[in-house]
């Protein structure tokens, strides 16, 4: 299975993913960018057959859905290829993205084993490939393989932190400055050179970024038309170029709203 993700990676230009265990998410720690430790990277070849002999693969196109928020919880998904997007929706329909997982990083926490629900929601953002561990199987691999114990505490452990992160930039920092934010973000894991900048190479909606910053759509589109206006960014192919990342730098750290 792994074998198979390598290869979904490798159709990809180097210089247009991330890297492996990255992930997407608005922190202001630089450390984070690169993800948590990958839960299968510290098992032995027999160990991690031993976990994925006990898994369900499966396919999901994208913008499936892998689990919903309120929905009956069973252990967690082992992301292969693709990237799946976590967000959690409020009684009134607002939806935040809390982080956006590739490959080797897991989903479906905070509990990782059975007998709950789930806090929040899980969609393909791209055509992924993961395997599903369910809880009760999950227990009893994580009793006799100590460094997948480790692995889940770790992952759990850089999760909270990384929704912690969220919940501070969500109070402290002003709109503008998370866009700027996470432009410069986006610039670290899809930065592509080009005659005009950076171009930000991987797909992304409007809708997409104000989910990420907690905004509308029609805001993002408004604040995107204004930087173009100053140069700052430019819309090309329904891609974002980065035109002057030291003035994204300067609004994520003095931005008003």
């Amino acid at each position: 299975m792994l074998q198979a993700a390598n290869a979904v990676r490798g159709a990809v230009p180097a210089a247009m993913r991330p890297a492996v265990s990255s992930s997407l998410l608005l922190t202001e720690n630089q450390q984070w960018i690169g993800g948590p430790p990958p839960l299968m990277d510290k098992l032995s070849p027999r160990e991690r057959d031993l976990v994925l002999k006990q898994g369900r693969r499966k396919v999901l196109n994208r913008g499936q859905t892998l689990f919903s928020q309120g929905g009956k919880h069973d252990g967690i998904w082992l992301i292969e290829s693709g990237r799946i997007r976590v967000f959690y929706t409020s009684p009134q329909g607002r939806e935040i993205t809390l982080a956006y997982w590739h490959v080797g990083n897991f989903v479906g926490g905070p509990e990782v084993f059975e007998g709950t629900v789930h806090q929040w929601s899980g969609v393909a953002s791209s055509n992924c490939s993961v395997v599903h561990l369910p809880g009760k199987e999950l227990r009893s691999l994580a009793a006799e393989i100590p460094n997948l114990a480790i692995g889940l505490i770790e992952g759990l452990t850089f999760k909270g932190k990384c929704y912690s992160a969220l919940a501070q930039m969500l109070g402290t920092r002003s709109i503008t400055q998370r866009l700027a934010h996470l432009l410069l973000h986006l610039v670290e894991l899809y930065g592509v050179d080009d005659a005009d900048g950076t171009v930000i190479a991987a797909a992304f909606t409007h809708a997409d970024i104000a989910h990420m910053v907690g905004a509308t759509r029609q805001w993002v589109t408004i604040s995107l038309k204004r930087m173009q206006e100053k140069g700052i960014v430019l819309t090309k192919r329904s891609q974002i170029v980065v035109c002057r990342a030291d003035v994204l730098e300067e609004m994520r750290g003095h931005a008003s709203d």
